[in-house]
């Protein structure tokens, strides 16, 4: 009887193109490629679109002649009136200020005899106890002041904050002056530096008739400051670096004289109250690169009408 013999079965081959996509691998891929998506859009936060920007006309000292524009956020020149915020950083400027050093000698500091002046009793006078009483002459004094501290508190944020509202207060009112250079009088003699800075005051309306000016420098600027050192200048303006510039010294006088490195300065160091995108290094580097994509933007239409045309 013949045998059977069974032959292998051949292994069965699919193609790629018949091949269906696991659904458990699919799946997976998608939560990948959304996670990656999710954290591309996360590094880069879209802008606050309450931000606008405050453009300020920088001028060349001393002819005053604009020379070009520079733009910095609202969150730093285009704040709204505060009073009370204000009030209050002048007040924290004046009470550090104050020495504190008066000082009175009470009895028992004042030198002398402990010894009583005449008896209790019999002698038909008033009670008296030693000559340092403070009611005798040459004695201590009562409830006198005595050597103390009249510095307040007041939180680094709020005081920040005034210091932005004190600008824009000058900004909105259109009595802060951007300079593009240095504050310095160059090319004069130092005998007629101070008849030169007094008519270039007076022939700018900056002097004393019309409220003075106040100057910000980056730096200390001999020639300048000098000037305003002789005699009646005290009257018509008045230069301070931007290290010993207060709030109030921005509000005291006419208008504020100020280079761009110095308000530059100014705003960096009292944003602490923003957050770190609304920063000004990191608002002037989305800034240039919004300029960047906007005059690359207008170079390719530029190309793209001539193209057509």
């Amino acid at each position: 009887m013949a045998t059977l013999r069974l032959l292998p079965r051949p292994a069965q081959v699919r193609s790629m193109a018949t091949l269906s996509p696991s659904p458990t691998l699919s799946q997976t891929q998608h939560y990948i490629d959304a996670n990656i998506s999710s954290q591309t859009q996360s590094s880069q936060p879209p802008r606050n679109p309450f931000i606008s920007t405050a453009t300020l006309t920088t001028h060349a000292f001393p002819s005053f002649e604009p020379t070009s524009f520079a733009s910095y956020p609202s969150t730093h020149l285009l704040l709204p009136l505060r009073r009370d915020i204000l009030h209050r950083a002048v007040i924290y400027e004046g009470d550090s200020t104050r020495q504190g050093t008066a000082s009175t000698k009470y009895r028992s500091e004042v030198h002398g005899s402990n010894r009583k002046i005449r008896p209790q009793k019999g002698t038909g006078s008033a009670r008296l106890g030693d000559k340092k009483s403070p009611m005798l002459k040459g004695g201590g004094v009562a409830f006198g002041p005595h050597p103390r501290d009249f510095s307040t508190d007041l939180p680094r944020k709020v005081y920040d904050l005034a210091w932005r509202t004190a600008l824009s207060y000058r900004y909105k009112k259109g009595e802060l002056i951007l300079l593009e250079d240095r504050a310095e009088i160059e090319g004069v003699h130092e005998h007629s530096a101070e008849r030169y800075l007094k008519d270039l005051l007076v022939h700018n309306r900056m002097g004393h008739a019309h409220g003075r000016t106040l100057f910000v420098t980056r730096h200390f600027r001999p020639n300048l400051f000098d000037a305003l050192e002789g005699e009646g200048m005290g009257r018509e303006a008045r230069a301070e670096e931007c290290v010993d510039v207060d709030v109030k010294d921005l509000l005291e006088l006419g208008r504020v004289v100020m280079e761009k490195s110095a308000l530059e300065r100014i705003l960096s160091e009292h944003q602490t109250d923003l957050a770190e995108s609304e920063k000004l290094h990191s608002w002037s580097k989305q800034h240039r690169t919004e300029e960047k994509r906007e005059s690359r933007k207008g170079h390719f239409t530029e190309r793209r009408a001539a193209a057509l045309a």
